[in-house]
């Protein structure tokens, strides 16, 4: 079998593989559990890919992401649930549908009033799916419950408490001023303080917490995305630690060996290096 740039090859070799007699072992005894922490990973790793401007390996990690696609669509096939194709014409009718002004009669909307429609098609759609499963005698699913139903309880927690604010936002529950998100921060942090002289674990954590979904806010009303921001931060940190690593090694000496004082001395000098204009 021959690599090809034609999707029904990769539903070949997924098929193949998949091949209760004839495939890989462990491509067989993989189930939709096992095979989603997989899924996740693929998706951050693309991300990963974005960030740091590395577009041919952006290609791998789409590559390995539609992999995901096409190995839980074999393993609906196999257990007569769905089909690839199935995926393909869904995802299609989803985007013809939510772009009335692309391939309808609605036309000419600003940003505003695409994003408006966008929600209210979704809305629809989202009833349309309460009632088949009534009529299919299934139960509702519990993120459909209530108006801030439907995000998922799987995402990065920074990332979910930005939406479930933006969707309280639409009906008017929200800080109307970002001052006033940052004097929240304020005051959760100093229940924070409170907490942590309490010695009750569970209450820092609860504090904790708050402190968060707070400073998620905040991200929130200045149109910044919380997960994108920590990653940046995370970046920093590794790019600034690496650089006290160095330098310690420079002196013949090791982390372990170093006191405080100095790696907090190198850490300055590696932050003051970074915003340093280059000589050209």
């Amino acid at each position: 079998m021959k690599p090809s740039s034609d999707i029904s090859r990769l539903l070949e070799i997924m098929a193949a593989l998949r091949n209760p007699d004839t495939g890989c072992p462990w491509d067989q005894e993989q189930d939709f559990h096992s095979i989603a922490p997989y899924t996740l990973e693929e998706a951050y790793e693309v991300v990963d890919a974005i960030e740091r401007g590395d577009f041919a390996d952006l290609k791998e990690e789409l590559g390995d992401l539609l992999l995901q696609v096409v190995f839980h669509a074999q393993m609906a096939a196999e257990k007569s649930l769905f089909a690839f194709p199935d995926v393909v014409e869904a995802i299609t009718r989803k985007l013809i549908r939510r772009h009335p002004h692309v391939f309808g009669d609605a036309r000419d909307l600003s940003p505003d009033q695409v994003k408006l429609l966008w929600d209210e098609i979704k809305q629809e759609e989202k009833a349309e799916r309460r009632l088949s499963r009534e009529k299919l005698g299934q139960p509702m699913q519990d993120e459909e419950r209530g108006f801030l139903g439907g995000i998922p309880t799987t995402l990065p927690a920074l990332t979910r408490a930005q939406k479930l604010t933006t969707k309280a936002a639409k009906v008017g529950f929200d800080w109307p001023d970002a001052s006033q998100v940052i004097d929240k921060i304020h005051e959760e942090l100093e229940e924070v303080k409170e907490a942590c002289s309490s010695g009750d674990r569970d209450k820092v954590e609860d504090e904790i917490g708050d402190l968060l979904f707070a400073v998620s806010n905040l991200a929130r009303h200045y149109g910044i995305d919380p997960e994108t921001a920590l990653r940046r931060t995370n970046a920093k940190f590794e790019r600034r630690f690496g650089a006290v690593e160095r330098a310690l090694g420079r002196k013949q000496k090791s982390l372990e060996a170093a006191s405080l004082d100095e790696m907090e001395e190198l850490w300055v000098e590696a932050k003051r290096a970074e915003r340093e204009p280059r000589s050209s």
